[in-house]
Parts: structure tokens; C-alpha cells; sequence
């Protein structure tokens, strides 16, 4: 070690506003420069708020087979696609936490291991436009409905009447996702109240939502166990990410990268701030640790590190 440096063994990087672009999808400089990245002996890992069904085929429409932190860290899969920690949320405190969203009078969703399940095509096309509309300010109303539908299509979403009556024993939740039109200001009550409880994980991945996990499922503890698995140190450990669902991440790895697009909390933390989602920031991230690597391995000093 020089400096204080240690040789980076391990990548994580977010997916929304992170390494995917303004289209959704992985651009090809970002996959090259994975590619670089596991030519160079530094392996790579997704940690997103999503499923793997959701997530997987971003990677693998480029051939890359890497591990995934899915659902904000409820589900994690080797490169083999085994599940190495599963952490669901209580089914009495998932009821509890539904109380409470009612009382405040918001519409949520369910996040299972292979999908979504919702009670309101007309709500999850409206938080669809929405989500689009950030990076395509452009588009007609007609373009973001007809898009909003045609990504909807795509995803695993399963519509049910009454959430109370899908959460049986043998459900499994990881995690809820709550939307809101007034955004973080309007959230911000309900907030507090689940906070409170001391017994959840509340993040957001975006500006008109909360996600609520089980305490534990965290990006940043299941990327240490992650890590860990591996025999790798947290300060071996370069994280990428864009929003508060990133925070843990971002304050346990050592190289904690933000995006330039990234909300403010996250810039304040990181290591770096690196480009925005639309310019391959993550390629630029991944090709700072592999040339930081090659420095270590050269005996070189550089100013890079700070």
C-alpha cells in the first residue's frame, strides 16, 4: 500500500441515474469499461433498488454475467445466480407499515423476488410518466403514455385488490415503495413516523419516492457481506451511486463515488464525484480504480488519490 491506498478489488455501481442512461438502458462505453474493469481482476457488482428481473437484463444484453445487491439489499446473487442473503420485511411489520401509508393517504407498491404487485394500473402509469418525464422533458404526453405503457408491459407486475389479502405466510416481501406527486416535502410526515419504528430501512431512489426495507436490507451491509464472501475489505471497496438508497454504500466503501447528477447528500459523502448517468460517469469511475491500481502496482504516488 502507498499512501494510503489500497488496491481496489471490488466495484459496486446503482443502476437508475447511475450506470444506466437516460434511455434506461447500460451504454456501451459503461460496458466496455466493466469489461475493463474484470480484465483488470477488479470484479463488478450491481447494487439497485430492483429485481433481478428487472435488473439482469441491462447486463446481460452485453454479455455481462455479474453479481447483483437487488431490492435495495433484501436479495443478493453470486455471478452463478444463487442467492447469498435474503432479508424480507415481517409480515406484522409490513402490515403496520401499510396502516400507516394509508392513514397518510399515498399509493405504494409491493416489491417481490420476481416482480411488483400494485393495486392501481391508472397509479403505476402516472409514477411511470413521472419517472420518465425527469429525463425526457421533451416528450408530448402522448409519448410518455404510450412509453410508460410499453416499459409497464415489460416489467413482472401482478395487480391485486387488496394488499392485506395477498400478504399470506407464504408471501414474500422485500420491500414497499411509496409515490408521491408532491414529492420529498409531502413524504417527509410519513417519513418520520416509519423512521420512528427503529426496525426499518427508509431511503429513496428518487424525488417522489420512499423505499422501505427490513432494517438490514441495506446496500452497504449486504455489499460488506458480499465483500466478505470474497475476502475482500470494505477499504478495498469502490461504490458508485446517485441517491439516498446509496447512502449506506457510499459511506462504508472507501473509494465512495457520487454521480455529478447526484443528489446533494451523496456528493457531500463521497470519495469523488464523477460524470453524470448520461456521460458515462461509471466508466470514468471504473477507469480511475483501474488506473489506480496500475499506480500502486507501479510504486507511483499520484494526485489522483485525493
Amino acid at each position: 500500500m502507498i499512501g494510503g491506498f489500497a488496491m481496489i478489488k471490488l466495484i459496486a455501481s446503482d443502476l437508475d441515474g447511475t450506470l444506466l442512461n437516460a434511455d434506461s438502458e447500460v451504454s456501451p462505453a459503461n460496458a466496455q469499461a466493466i469489461r475493463d474493469a474484470q480484465a483488470a481482476g477488479i470484479e463488478f457488482i450491481v447494487a439497485t433498488g430492483r429485481n433481478l428481473p428487472q435488473a439482469q437484463p441491462r447486463l446481460s444484453r452485453h454479455g455481462l454475467k455479474p453479481a447483483f445487491i437487488t431490492i435495495n439489499g433484501a436479495l443478493v446473487y453470486n455471478e452463478a445466480g444463487q442467492v447469498k442473503v435474503h432479508v424480507p420485511l415481517a409480515h406484522d411489520l409490513l402490515l403496520a407499515v401499510l396502516d400507516q401509508i394509508d392513514r397518510a393517504g399515498f399509493y405504494c407498491e409491493l416489491v417481490v423476488p420476481d416482480g411488483v404487485v400494485s393495486n392501481s394500473y391508472e397509479h403505476r402509469l402516472a409514477d411511470m410518466k413521472h419517472a420518465l418525464r425527469h429525463y425526457h422533458a421533451d416528450w408530448s404526453e402522448d409519448q410518455l403514455t404510450e412509453q410508460a405503457k410499453h416499459r409497464i408491459q415489460y416489467l413482472s407486475t401482478q395487480y391485486v385488490d387488496d394488499y392485506r389479502q395477498f400478504i399470506t405466510p407464504k408471501a414474500e416481501i422485500l420491500k414497499v415503495v411509496v409515490f408521491a406527486d408532491g414529492g420529498q416535502a409531502a413524504l417527509a410526515p410519513l417519513k418520520a413516523q416509519l423512521e420512528a419504528q427503529g426496525s426499518l430501512a427508509v431511503t429513496s431512489s428518487g424525488e417522489n419516492n420512499l423505499e422501505i426495507n427490513a432494517q438490514d436490507a441495506q446496500k452497504g451491509p449486504a455489499l460488506a457481506a458480499y465483500a466478505a464472501l470474497k475476502q475482500i475489505t470494505m477499504a478495498e471497496v469502490m461504490a458508485i451511486g446517485d441517491n439516498l438508497n446509496d447512502e449506506s454504500m457510499i459511506r462504508m466503501a472507501k473509494y465512495s463515488v457520487a454521480m455529478a447528477n447526484a443528489v446533494p447528500k451523496i456528493k457531500q459523502l463521497a470519495w469523488h464525484v464523477t460524470g453524470t448517468n448520461v456521460e458515462d460517469g461509471v466508466a470514468q469511475a471504473i477507469h480511475r480504480a483501474i488506473a489506480l491500481n496500475e499506480q500502486e502496482k507501479g510504486g507511483e504516488v499520484n494526485a489522483v488519490l485525493h
